[in-house]
């Protein structure tokens, strides 16, 4: 049986949060700098507290898998902006960004397993949050599929500026709202 976990990101995870930047499946849909001084650039603020959003190191059974991070909409107005011709945010809506490092850990279903578990987390750790946004291409298949089987539901398909600069801007946004 799997049990999933969450340690807050520490900078002793940036070489394996390098590590699985660098590898194809992360990069085609991350596109970030797989290198320690852009890894401390883009999470060494979340670590030290002067970054609004919260990342963690997931691990199945002790052993780590992914990375995934939570934020609130409203601490990034911009990402509001960008969702103004699709929907209004709600107030305490949360989003969340993600991804299964290991090559070996994929298609087992452990990306549904880590998002579910997480949302679990983040109605614990913040019972007025009303919901959980997330935008995703609508060509990233696995990252879709992972929403659907933690219960996540389409609500809309916009353009939104791709993450990767290579693909279109097609995208699908997905919910969760607060059980009960």
């Amino acid at each position: 049986m799997d049990k999933i976990s969450f340690q807050p990101i520490a900078r002793t995870d940036f070489k394996l949060v390098g590590q699985w930047l660098a590898t194809p499946h992360v990069a085609r849909w991350w596109h970030a700098d797989p290198s320690l001084h852009a890894i401390e650039a883009e999470y060494g603020g979340c670590i030290d507290g002067t970054e609004p959003s919260e990342m963690f190191v997931a691990h199945n059974n002790g052993a780590p898998i992914g990375l995934i991070q939570r934020y609130r909409f409203d601490a990034y107005p911009q990402y509001i902006t960008e969702l103004a011709h699709i929907m209004a945010v709600p107030n305490d809506a949360f989003s969340i960004d993600y991804f299964i490092g290991p090559v070996d850990a994929l298609r087992q279903g452990q990306g549904g397993a880590m998002i579910q578990a997480f949302a679990h987390k983040l109605w614990l750790d913040n019972p007025a949050a009303a919901c959980i946004i997330v935008p995703t291409h609508a060509r990233n298949r696995a990252s879709w599929r992972a929403l659907e089987r933690a219960g996540f539901r389409p609500i809309a398909s916009r353009a939104l500026a791709p993450d990767n600069p290579a693909d279109d801007m097609n995208h699908v946004l997905y919910q969760l709202d607060r059980p009960g």
